[in-house]
């Protein structure tokens, strides 16, 4: 199969997820569609660094460098994006791994000069075992994973998740970078909504671009058990709340909240429908299920308004870069 090259970029920031990693860029290094290059973004952690440059001193495919800007995911990918030689340029989670055709699927999407962005379907791996009774699909952006109300198929959606995505290099030189100040660092409050901001930026940008899912595009992303508590659930929808309020600054709330609306419209209200109707038929969860669902629409809108605030009296910034860099030799 013919098609562009495809550089694959990998942030990491913790030695606590070191085997983690290692699975990550071994299933980058066995994918049917081979990837030009695999870069390891290290966040501002010297020991790592360290570790991870002599683990893949004598392996050509893949490049070690560290975190060129601020602390934080938004920066680390900038600084990927910067040293990537692909046409395209794909974004992996380093507690994941994708499956053998991940690259092939994306490739085969990019036939068409339209797209400009693809992205996949990312499904958890609980540390359990099991998904949590009580936790809804509805949510499972939650835990970085693939919610249920997203369309299934090759869809053309308004943003990609950014833990399973991939951009034409051109749409980082008509539209920047990820802004930083709304994504994650490292482990303090689990931030989001970088990709989406970024997405709305380049549909502005360029008002022809197509942007897709393809949900045959699977990784397989770990869930810590942490993560599979009530605790992590409310700090996380209140996190998105306030990067919600940031990117509607930024592109406006008609643009920054369009796809929301219908989810909170349609998709919650049929979740907690199925959830209430599962406590009357005695189903495990289903009461637990419609109180999540409820929740976490209370706890993210509350962020917003947090956000909004804010946002308003000038205590949130961000800023867009420029992608700068030797990339297009």
């Amino acid at each position: 199969m013919s098609g562009p090259d495809i550089s694959v970029v990998i942030c990491v920031y913790t030695e606590d997820r070191w085997e983690d990693i290692l699975a990550a860029v071994a299933s980058v290094r066995t994918q049917s569609y081979p990837a030009l290059e695999t870069l390891l973004v290290v966040d501002h952690n010297a020991a790592l660094l360290d570790r991870l440059t002599k683990e893949f001193k004598e392996v050509r495919e893949v490049r070690v460098c560290a975190n060129a800007g601020p602390r934080g995911l938004s920066a680390g990918r900038n600084t990927g994006i910067a040293a990537a030689h692909g046409e395209v340029i794909a974004f992996l989670d380093d507690d994941a791994v994708a499956e053998r055709d991940w690259l092939r699927h994306f490739a085969a999407a990019y036939a068409d000069p339209r797209v400009m962005a693809v992205g996949g379907r990312t499904v958890p791996i609980w540390a359990s075992g099991r998904r949590p009774a009580w936790f809804p699909e509805e949510f499972d952006w939650v835990v970085g994973c693939t919610y249920k109300g997203i369309p299934a198929g090759l869809v053309r959606v308004r943003n990609v998740l950014g833990g399973n995505a991939s951009f034409r290099r051109s749409a980082f030189d008509a539209a920047g970078g990820f802004a930083t100040g709304i994504g994650r660092d490292g482990d303090k409050r689990p931030l989001g909504c970088e990709e989406t901001e970024l997405c709305i930026r380049l549909s502005r940008a360029r008002p022809d671009a197509v942007l897709l899912i393809d949900d045959r595009a699977v990784i397989h992303h770990r869930v810590p058990e942490a993560r599979e508590h009530f605790g992590y659930f409310r700090t996380r929808a209140y996190a998105e709340g306030l990067s919600k309020a940031l990117v509607a600054r930024s592109v406006g709330a008609d643009k920054g909240l369009e796809s929301e609306r219908r989810y909170t419209t349609r998709v919650l209200p049929s979740g907690v429908a199925r959830g209430l109707r599962d406590a009357a038929l005695a189903r495990p969860g289903g009461a637990g299920r419609a109180g999540a669902i409820v929740a976490g629409v209370l706890t993210a809108a509350g962020g917003y308004v947090v956000g909004t605030v804010r946002a308003r009296r000038g205590g949130a910034t961000f800023s867009v870069v420029t992608i700068e860099g030797d990339r297009h030799d």
